[in-house]
């Protein structure tokens, strides 16, 4: 972008106006060697570079949510967190944008008629109008540049400045810039949505291995103040259901998460979460449920109907089932058993030695990936998706699977508690996106998905994970890979009894992250248990290793220890050092500068702005991800501060100046600097900016870490 050159000046005058934040310094007026200061988990920084530690004592009212006194982020939520919207207020807000923008075919084509729905449009058709409340025009160049042909956000783009020289536009970018896939097609979603999707194949596979039969009814039915429950034994396991629950999709999931990219992801956090709650009925209650009413579009429901409740509810069980099974019997006959693939025939993948970019939530999306992947990561995977989510067309959980062509190695990751749900979901994945193998996530340790029988949940039910990873492989020829935690509570690891029987079950790769779901991301990963898994696991299965590998030095001695991992997943580390990649290539530690690490971001923001759009919108979600970001790379201490090297993920930081004002600026706490960072590279904040960082990690708590 233009005006790279004027950047580290931008930075001085930005840090004169402001004093510079200080953080809480772990370090005391007591002088501690590099060695004790390391047995303590602090980062041995260079005296000379250290900040004086702070005498004032934080008022407890002060504390923010993730511990950090108001006094480290006082400009933080003096300007930019005051009088918080309601939803109803933001969603007001939303539909007088809409009739104030401009329509997107308007601003594209610059033409008034090309809108095909004329005065009945949400949006504006006044140009004029639009251009003279529009925000100033960003520094620097229209990130479209790079491919052919115009700019798709024309009028609306913020670079429109530098749209004048169309054919200079098409000379340079001639094969500048790739494309990205997996997109949802508007008539897959009209058949998620109207649930007449077919799955013939996850059909087949479930009737075969006669998972479709197991949820029928085995018990008597029991009654409760809520209505009727269903008392049901699913292989050994009996639970009770709601007799009025339905499906989604033909699947018997209806319960398994109802959340999008605003519910579950939203609420996959690092932070400290109390493990007794809900755990008994996570452990020992999935809710199953009864097969769905059919559907009747065109009709109203008479009073009779309403008056009685559920006085018809089984003829409509039983005429439905009648219908499934012969819907199903058509299928089995089309699809003959005898032509399955066998496992040897199917497509692998060979991890072995190769730079595995873990699948992370938020921060995880497709300009990441692709920093990540210049960086020099050869694995790529896309951010846990939900099935039920996947099932129903939500477009936010769609985009959660898109892939850019320059990821050679991809993968997408896919969450859900039955075997049914995972099996449709992955004939439609494997049907509609290019993937080169997919993940089932059974580690997952956040409330919000446990408490649906999914993720970590898993661990607890050993039949339920055969059944999943025996449908889902049976049902695609891409290669199905398992994600674990250790054990569902700390001390009781169970995957050493069950990593032999992963690889008969299906899945030619198995990543075990080296932490209990009771744990989170307390402590350092236990490191000689995967090792103990990885000597049990047959041949026919490799096995990942996850958790805290932050230098080249650490994804050597892994690989060294044991022969029999076949890599190393690289999760956090790669959020606070994206260069870890390069680091590991090229066997050494990198001291980047802070101009190289700016370099990256604008990278970031460049990919980020191609990705989500460079209209106004997409301007400002592509700087909420990158103070999400942020909030982890501030973690980052220069090589060329430290005492002793390499660096550890679980160093607590103490408050410490860079070599210059702009990495000083880098390692501040305070989300008001990052904001500053963001508008070196995107502009001035609109007003009534706020932002907090969905992570609240535990990574550096004392208590956590003792």
């Amino acid at each position: 972008m233009d005006g790279a050159s004027t950047i580290e000046e931008e930075v001085e005058a930005k840090i004169t106006e402001e004093t510079p934040p200080v953080t809480s310094n772990p370090v005391l007026n007591v002088v501690l060697t590099p060695e004790e200061l390391i047995a303590k988990a602090i980062a041995p920084v260079k005296k000379e570079f250290l900040c004086p530690p702070k005498h004032t004592r934080p008022c407890p009212n002060n504390q923010t949510q993730d511990g950090v006194s108001s006094e480290v982020n006082d400009g933080y939520h003096s300007k930019y967190n005051k009088n918080t919207k309601s939803k109803r207020q933001l969603k007001r807000e939303r539909q007088q944008d809409r009739k104030t923008g401009i329509c997107p075919k308007i601003a594209k084509t610059g033409c008034v008629s090309s809108c095909v729905y004329g005065t009945n449009c949400r949006f504006s058709h006044d140009v004029e109008a639009y251009k003279a409340q529009k925000p100033v025009d960003l520094e620097g160049n229209c990130p479209f540049l790079s491919f052919e042909g115009p700019c798709p956000y024309g009028l609306a783009c913020r670079y429109l400045g530098t749209h004048k020289d169309e054919k200079a536009m098409e000379v340079e970018g001639v094969g500048n810039e790739r494309y990205e896939t997996n997109e949802l097609k508007k008539d897959v979603q009209k058949l998620l949505w109207k649930n007449c999707m077919t799955f013939p194949k996850a059909d087949a596979q479930l009737k075969a291995l006669g998972i479709t039969d197991i949820y029928k009814l085995k018990k008597s039915e029991v009654k409760e103040e809520e209505g009727e429950v269903e008392k049901v034994e699913v292989e050994g396991e009996v639970e009770m259901v709601k007799a009025d629950q339905g499906i989604v999709n033909g699947s018997s999931t209806a319960h398994e998460n109802d959340a999008g990219e605003n519910g579950a992801s939203a609420n996959k956090t690092e932070g400290t979460e109390e493990v007794k709650g809900n755990v008994d009925n996570a452990l020992s209650t999935d809710d199953l449920r009864p097969i769905k009413m059919a559907k009747h579009s065109n009709e109203k429901p008479c009073s009779n109907d309403i008056d009685n409740g559920l006085g018809s509810l089984e003829n409509d069980i039983e005429m439905r089932t009648e219908v499934e099974a012969s819907r199903i019997d058509d299928i089995s006959s089309e699809t003959d058993a005898c032509l399955k693939l066998h496992p040897r025939e199917k497509k692998l993948i060979d991890f072995s030695g190769k730079l595995y970019l873990a699948p992370l939530t938020t921060v995880g999306n497709l300009p990441f990936r692709r920093v990540c992947r210049g960086l020099g990561a050869d694995v790529t995977c896309g951010e846990m998706a939900m099935c039920t989510n996947l099932l129903q067309g939500q477009a936010s959980e769609w985009a959660l699977l898109r892939r850019h062509s320059s990821e050679d190695l991809f993968g997408v990751q896919i969450c859900g508690s039955y075997p049914d749900t995972i099996a449709r979901t992955v004939e439609l994945i494997d049907r509609e996106c290019t993937v080169d193998f997919i993940d089932i996530n059974m580690g997952c340790p956040i409330d919000l998905v446990v408490n649906k029988g999914a993720g970590s949940c898993l661990l607890t039910k050993p039949v339920r994970m055969k059944s999943i990873i025996k449908a889902a492989s049976a049902t695609v020829d891409t290669p199905i890979t398992v994600k674990v935690r250790t054990a569902y509570f700390e001390g009781k690891n169970r995957i050493d009894s069950l990593i032999s029987d992963i690889g008969s079950w299906g899945a030619t790769a198995l990543t075990i992250h080296g932490r209990s779901r009771q744990q989170r991301y307390s402590k350092l990963a236990d490191w000689d248990y995967i090792y103990q898994c990885a000597r049990k696991a047959p041949d026919s299965l490799q096995v990942l290793g996850n958790g805290d590998v932050f230098s080249y030095e650490d994804w050597n001695k892994h690989l060294s220890d044991c022969p029999k991992i076949s890599a190393c997943m690289i999760a956090r580390g790669s959020l606070v050092k994206p260069w870890l990649f390069t680091e590991i290539k090229e066997q050494r530690h990198w001291d980047i500068s802070s101009s190289e690490r700016l370099d990256i971001c604008k990278d970031y923001v460049r990919f980020g702005l191609q990705h989500w759009g460079s209209d106004s919108k997409g301007v400002e979600t592509t700087r909420y991800f990158l103070l999400e970001w942020l909030s982890y790379m501030h973690r980052y201490i220069p090589v060329g501060l430290l005492d002793v090297v390499p660096s550890k993920l679980n160093w607590r930081s103490p408050s410490f100046y860079g070599r210059n004002d702009l990495e000083t600026l880098m390692a501040s706490e305070s989300a008001a600097d990052w904001i500053k960072i963001s508008e070196m590279l995107l502009g001035k904040v609109p007003d009534g900016f706020n932002f907090a960082p969905k992570h609240k990690s535990n990574a550096y708590d004392k208590t956590e870490n003792g």
